[in-house]
């Protein structure tokens, strides 16, 4: 009778372990179906903004150029995607794409079309809202909320070399220089610091984020250098009165 009694409850365990794992294996074929077709939906969605979209103005060709760089790129993350987080990152580079469509249709002065939702990357980045100039190392750069001739180049807001960076309008593609060689990241981070931190010593920046100065000077350390002194030439931008919209490095600038 105990044997009886054993048998049939191994076979329920069994069955459950049967059931269960089954159960499982099934959710995980939906969620990669609706991630699949999530990608494929935001994917699509930029092929025919890129294929239909064109524009006379620098900044907008520009913001063009990125969003098609960021459609091919999605389409090969697409092609080899096979586990549930690679198709959340070739959806992320999807919705990177239309945030470049959107900064375009911005500068050619049209709508810009419906809100994406938020890019992962760019949560805590900020916005800017006033227009900054620095000057580093002999060299002027500017950032504002609009494109201009002075500023045709477009960042959704994310995080370089561990920075927030944020969204907004730019002289040159500094993020590009910030990841690449150990000038370049040196180089890069000088001049986020410049626009966006206190690290200069600014008397008007007191109490602002001290996140964002921290993470610079680790992120300065990684790239081979020491403790920031002052002899870079820093100049040329009103860094006082509140011009980062609130003062938190989350929010505007």
């Amino acid at each position: 009778m105990e044997y009886v009694l054993f048998l049939v409850l191994a076979v329920m365990i069994v069955g459950f372990l049967f059931y269960w794992r089954q159960a499982a294996a099934s959710r995980r074929e939906r969620e990669l179906a609706d991630a699949r077709a999530d990608a494929h939906r935001w994917y699509e969605r930029l092929g025919g903004q890129v294929m239909n979209l064109h524009g006379d103005d620098p900044a907008a060709r520009q913001a063009l150029a990125d969003a098609s760089e960021r459609y091919n790129a999605a389409g090969g993350q697409l092609d080899q995607a096979r586990t549930l987080r690679q198709f959340e990152l070739a959806r992320e580079t999807a919705l990177e794409g239309l945030a470049y469509i959107r900064a375009a249709r911005t500068a050619m002065g049209i709508d810009p079309g419906p809100e994406l939702p938020q890019l992962a990357a760019a949560r805590g980045a900020g916005t800017l809202t006033k227009d900054r100039e620095v000057s580093v190392q002999g060299q002027t750069f500017r950032a504002g909320p609009h494109s201009s001739p002075q500023t045709p180049y477009y960042y959704p807001g994310g995080r370089v070399n561990g920075r927030p960076v944020p969204q907004g309008w730019y002289s040159t593609p500094v993020w590009k220089t910030a990841l690449g060689t150990a000038a370049g990241v040196v180089g890069g981070m000088l001049i986020f610091d410049a626009l966006f931190s206190p690290a200069f010593a600014d008397p008007g920046m007191a109490g602002f984020d001290e996140g964002y100065a921290d993470g610079y000077q680790e992120g300065f350390e990684d790239a081979g250098g020491g403790d920031f002194g002052g002899g870079e030439d820093v100049g040329g931008g009103d860094f006082g009165g509140g011009d980062f919209g609130g003062g938190d490095f989350g929010g505007d600038f």
